[in-house]
């Protein structure tokens, strides 16, 4: 069937997802929490744009006027409501989650000072002062959800991508334990991690449900997060995750399911070419972000092996070339990643990873009016 020569972005995306070509690769920015770019680059791409005054609402999750000036198919809805951040009394630079783990705002980001579970026993795990859900978020709040993913769905015709609600299991473990603690954990004390993933799967349910219910049927894609490689390799072995992660994320996907028919989506920074296997038998549906200066994260690699069982997002390299590129840098590396990962379809282009402050907003305009024109096909 020859592809028409304009798709609307649900026509687009509904080829792309089925590994079919369409007129041209779908291309994000913002539309999830880990596609987000910096305040001060998007200040930037409006006055290279043009744009002057607030957006024009209604939405509200990004400067509408960029995404449709860099013909942006997606668009975001609903919140990661199981994270609470709030201020430590006292002291504007300390802040502490739900999960009680405490950061420390080192001028890009806000990094862990603090685990609370470090050195923790099983017993401890059932003393603690587990966040209950329900106080987390309110009924008005998920109403709101819905009512901006049914207006995006039913008014507009672009790709509506819910945000994950919760953290994920592994994640979780190595911020409340500490990363060399919980690492530790998994190599050698297998009840304890179970102990704890089983608490967290059933908060993570608890968050879920409502959620979902509130916008499961206006949305085409949900992302999900929780960071299980490297620059080398996976954080644990493959056999390890086997055994202690892979269940509980494959319970996670299933639950979410019985909630919504989207697409499921994945972002794992790192090398997780080990793990594809398992990734595509718990359900995941497209991989984010492609790193490609992580082991074995090749996009020719990755589309030669999975390219027609996964779909893809992300590729353009964020660690070098996006922040100190040339123009002609910035074009051929769009040509790289499109040349690998287009073909057939299963592929939607973006930065592989949030745009940082260091990357001069011309170039993020010569990477999209590159994958606007390369991706074409």
């Amino acid at each position: 069937m020859p592809v028409p020569s304009s798709l609307t972005p649900r026509e687009r995306f509904a080829r792309i997802l089925a590994h079919q070509e369409a007129d041209r690769v779908p291309l994000d920015l913002a539309g999830t929490s880990l596609t987000a770019i910096d305040d001060k680059v998007a200040a930037g791409l409006r006055n290279l744009l043009g744009f002057t005054g607030p957006p024009p609402g209604p939405y509200r999750a990004f400067d509408e006027r960029i995404l449709r000036a860099l013909e942006i198919d997606f668009r975001r809805v609903g919140d990661l409501i199981g994270s609470g951040d709030r201020p430590l009394r006292g002291n504007p630079y300390r802040r502490v989650d739900m999960w009680g783990v405490e950061r420390a705002w080192t001028g890009q980001y806000w990094d862990i000072v603090h685990s609370p579970l470090r050195g923790a026993t099983c017993a401890d795990l059932d003393r603690y002062p587990w966040p209950e859900p329900e106080r987390w978020f309110t009924q008005a709040q998920l109403d709101g959800f819905r009512a901006e993913a049914r207006r995006l769905w039913e008014e507009t015709d672009v790709v509506v991508v819910a945000e994950h609600p919760v953290y994920g299991v592994l994640e979780l473990g190595c911020w409340m334990c500490g990363f060399d603690d919980f690492l530790l954990r998994v190599a050698g004390d297998p009840d304890f991690v179970r102990r704890f993933f089983d608490i967290v799967l059933d908060l993570q349910k608890r968050f879920i449900r409502p959620y979902y219910e509130a916008v499961g049927e206006y949305i085409h894609l949900t992302t999900s997060g929780d960071d299980f490689g490297m620059q080398t390799g996976p954080l644990i072995s493959p056999r390890a995750f086997r055994a202690l992660v892979k269940p509980y994320y494959a319970e996670r996907i299933a639950f979410t399911k019985q909630f919504t028919r989207a697409a499921y989506w994945h972002h794992s920074c790192g090398s997780v070419f080990a793990l594809i296997p398992d990734l595509l038998e718990c359900g995941v549906e497209i991989l984010n972000p492609i790193q490609p200066g992580a082991a074995r994260m090749e996009p020719e690699r990755l589309k030669a092996a999975y390219g027609e069982r996964l779909a893809f997002h992300g590729g353009f390299d964020t660690q070098n070339v996006l922040p100190f590129g040339t123009p002609e840098q910035i074009e051929a590396e769009a040509a790289r990643v499109m040349h690998a990962l287009k073909p057939g379809g299963g592929y939607i282009f973006s930065a592989a990873h949030n745009i940082q402050s260091d990357v001069p907003p011309e170039n993020v305009l010569t990477m999209y009016a590159a994958a606007k024109k390369l991706g074409q096909y």
